[in-house]
């Protein structure tokens, strides 16, 4: 079975290039990928992990916000209790908030220019294996 990885563009963002190029390579890298477009809520994007059962969520932040959504999705998952799914987050993010979001539990932080080879690798390198079905 492939990785699942939900890739994601909370909030007001509308700008989802990055988002939709992660979203190929890692389609192409063979892992099933659910992009959910632009303007997605946190409740939104923490149902479609769920619905999905998706063990990576890859969130994509150009416009700021970019720390309330990380805390307000942890938050959300840990009440689902989906706690073990990897998040890695990309985008425009300043140096001291990535060591805030890896303190909260975001597990990478991309900037830009990443090559996607590193994203592909670090995500093969550490999603959480398959749950075992009943």
């Amino acid at each position: 079975m492939p990785i699942k990885v939900v890739i994601a563009k909370p909030g007001l963002d509308g700008h989802d290039r990055g988002a939709k190029v992660i979203a190929r390579s890692l389609r192409d890298a063979g892992m099933e990928v659910v992009y959910t477009g632009i303007f997605q809520s946190p409740e939104s994007i923490v149902r479609t992990v769920v619905q999905e059962d998706a063990q990576v969520l890859g969130l994509s932040s150009l416009a700021g916000g970019h720390l309330e959504y990380a805390a307000e999705i942890l938050a959300l998952l840990s009440e689902e209790g989906d706690s073990d799914v990897l998040i890695v987050l990309g985008g425009t993010i300043p140096e001291r908030d990535a060591a805030k979001l890896l303190a909260m539990g975001i597990a990478a932080v991309f900037g830009p220019g990443t090559p996607t080879s590193r994203v592909v690798e670090y995500i093969r390198d550490h999603a959480p294996r398959l749950r075992p079905t009943a």
